[in-house]
């Protein structure tokens, strides 16, 4: 049996920084989409995705690879965007089994509303407290976690 490699000093460091950093940003930014726009955070990343997609929508199931999240999750947070006009979803003429999530105009008006307060408080809780090496770094540290956690996910 392998013997367990333990996390040194360092590494411990960079773990516990990862976690708080994550969760402390995690709650400003849903605190702030709440207050300003009321919306929870998935909520408004499922416009975001939405928006950058052709004709503003996309299949469920793409949507749901794209946020990272379960269908059932992802329906959840779909039924209640619906529920407030901001998207809708129709059935897909050559999938029975097949739906798409379309941002409504509502839907844009509000992520035009809220858009701006969420990038301010990024650049100003993660963005500007790094230097431009530190967000390159990054990006391309969480890239390649990214990367090999997908890579397990479809193996």
């Amino acid at each position: 049996m392998d013997e367990t490699r333990w996390l040194d000093e360092h590494e411990m460091a960079a773990w516990n920084a990862f976690l708080a950093a994550g969760s402390l940003l995690e709650r400003r930014l849903e605190q702030q989409l709440k207050d300003d726009a009321g919306l929870s955070h998935p909520q408004y990343e499922v416009l975001v995705r939405l928006s950058a997609a052709p004709d503003g929508e996309l299949r469920m199931t793409e949507l749901a690879d794209a946020l990272l999240t379960s269908k059932s999750g992802l329906t959840y947070q779909v039924t209640q965007l619906e529920k407030s006009g901001l998207v809708r979803r129709r059935s897909c003429p050559s999938d029975v089994r097949g739906v798409f999530a379309i941002l409504t105009d509502e839907g844009r008006a509000k992520l035009r509303t809220a858009a701006p307060g969420h990038v301010a408080l990024v650049r100003e809780l993660l963005i500007d407290v790094l230097t431009p090496e530190q967000v390159t770094a990054l990006a391309e540290g969480l890239g390649a976690v990214t990367k090999r956690l997908r890579a397990a996910s479809t193996s």
